[in-house]
């Protein structure tokens, strides 16, 4: 298995270079990929849904370097206008995305869905996201992801 098709077709339509990665499906989670595989934690970016709990239903697509942390409960909540956030479970996230965690992206997320990508994604020369599966991931330039719908970069989303 490769990358996901949607993931594919979503990149190609933005008409910049992108390398598709095979990865081993047990070795996909973050820590896991960067050290099998020799990539620097600044150098892979983590797409992670957010779901709101107070109320319900209100979401977002984070990105943020690996060697960061999203400001969940400062930044994302405010910026969803919710009282409670938190990661979205992987049963949810598969709902939304169709994608798995250790394999969510951008490129291919459904319209309508927010993405908000902290700033020190857009510092990177390159980054290696998710393939929209377990079995690769994908290397690109982050400014591919300001092509794609609802994508926006927030200043202090991760530190």
């Amino acid at each position: 298995m490769s990358a996901h098709p949607d993931t594919i077709s979503a990149l190609e339509a933005t008409g910049g270079d992108f390398e598709v990665m095979p990865c081993d499906p047990e070795l996909a989670d973050t820590a896991e990929f960067c050290e099998a595989y020799g990539v620097p934690l600044e150098e892979s970016a983590n797409t992670i849904l957010v779901a709101s709990r107070r109320p319900e239903g209100h979401m977002a697509a984070c990105i943020a370097l690996a060697a960061t942390r999203l400001d969940v409960n400062g930044l994302v909540r405010r910026r969803l206008g919710v009282r409670k956030v938190s990661f979205a479970s992987a049963d949810l996230t598969k709902s939304v995305t169709a994608m798995e965690i250790g394999g969510v992206t951008p490129f291919g997320l459904p319209d309508g869905l927010p993405v908000w990508i902290d700033q020190a994604v857009m510092d990177a020369e390159s980054v290696v996201l998710g393939a929209g599966t377990r079995s690769a991931k994908i290397r690109c330039s982050p400014r591919l992801m300001l092509s794609l719908p609802d994508t926006e970069v927030v200043p202090g989303l991760a530190g």
